[in-house]
């Protein structure tokens, strides 16, 4: 295959709709990093999809339908009991839901969930902001170590990172 291919959204999106990757964790922030995860959610099936984000008005709005979501502790930056409360929380849904693959665009609240994913045998996808071309995100820099698929959305956004994928845009 070659790598034009690789790199054509609309092949990116096939693939992944086309691969049976079990079950799915979102781990994402409310707001926009929520909206360009939500696009996603028709690639799984309902029962096999669980949800992460903050008990914002948007996002308990936007995930209303959902069956399996999990409220994290918010702020997160900055605020270490948050930090610790969010990462006994990822301990806890990590044992008990047994996600196949954790999939992320941010932002702070992804971190402990990339880094246990290793210790629990998921794979993880880290989607870049869409908005974020000229630098990288904190939150994209610090869960790099632990990401399998680290995925862009702009092809100008390729050049920030080693070994991504252009998926295109989500929103």
């Amino acid at each position: 295959m070659n790598s034009s291919a690789i790199n054509d959204p609309e092949h990116s999106k096939k693939k992944v709709a086309d691969t049976r990757l079990g079950r799915v964790l979102f781990v994402g922030s409310s707001g926009g990093h929520l909206a360009q995860l939500l696009p996603l959610r028709d690639l799984f099936h309902h029962d096999d999809r669980s949800w992460v984000t903050f008990p914002t008005t948007d996002a308990t709005g936007a995930l209303s339908e959902e069956s399996d979501v999990v409220w994290a502790s918010y702020p997160t930056t900055r605020n270490l009991p948050n930090l610790l409360r969010n990462t006994l929380q990822a301990w806890h849904l990590m044992r008990s839901r047994r996600p196949d693959v954790v999939i992320s665009t941010g932002a702070a609240v992804a971190l402990p969930y990339f880094i246990l994913s290793r210790f629990f045998g998921a794979r993880t996808a880290y989607i870049e902001v869409y908005d974020r071309v000229d630098s990288p995100t904190l939150t994209a820099r610090l869960c790099s170590p632990f990401t399998d698929l680290f995925a862009v959305q702009w092809d100008e956004q390729r050049r920030l990172y080693r070994d991504t994928v252009t998926i295109g845009p989500l929103l």
